[in-house]
């Protein structure tokens, strides 16, 4: 286990990327681009961001189980309804939506680096030692949800 893993939550995660993407649009303006949509189009994915966030956090509240993603191991249950049926983490989904969403706003392509700075840390940092806590706890009936749904999309 790394020292980072479930250590710092993932909205700051989130926030850090959306201040370095800012960064990269400040300082890369040699990447700027120019779209008459780009307000609707930042607008809709970071809708649709806040709606993966808020129907993840409604089915584990119905599932009583935890929200908390720095303690994983206070889950109750495997949540296999909602958004949970085709990803396995909605509401990291929804986070790099909605940061995807703020690069856009930004219009300077070098910015949505930070989506991937964003899903690789989390990745590697939270969701694999998630998974590695939930297979030890629920064992076969989470590998088997892991293999019929997707970490991402």
């Amino acid at each position: 286990m790394s020292f980072l893993d479930n250590r710092i939550p993932p909205p700051l995660i989130g926030l850090a990327c959306a201040g370095l993407a800012w960064a990269s649009a400040r300082y890369l303006p040699e990447f700027a681009y120019a779209s008459p949509f780009r307000i609707w189009i930042a607008a809709a994915l970071a809708l649709a961001g806040i709606g993966f966030d808020v129907s993840g956090l409604l089915v584990f509240r119905r599932a009583r189980t935890t929200i908390n993603p720095l303690s994983p191991d206070k889950s109750t249950a495997i949540v296999r309804s909602g958004p949970y049926a085709f990803t396995r983490n909605p509401m990291y989904v929804g986070m790099a939506l909605i940061l995807l969403g703020y690069c856009v706003f930004l219009a300077n392509a070098a910015a949505v680096l930070a989506v991937a700075v964003f899903c690789a840390y989390i990745t590697w940092f939270q969701i694999i030692p998630e998974e590695r806590m939930l297979l030890r706890k629920f064992g076969e009936a989470y590998a088997a949800y892991m293999r019929s749904v997707r970490r991402w999309v």
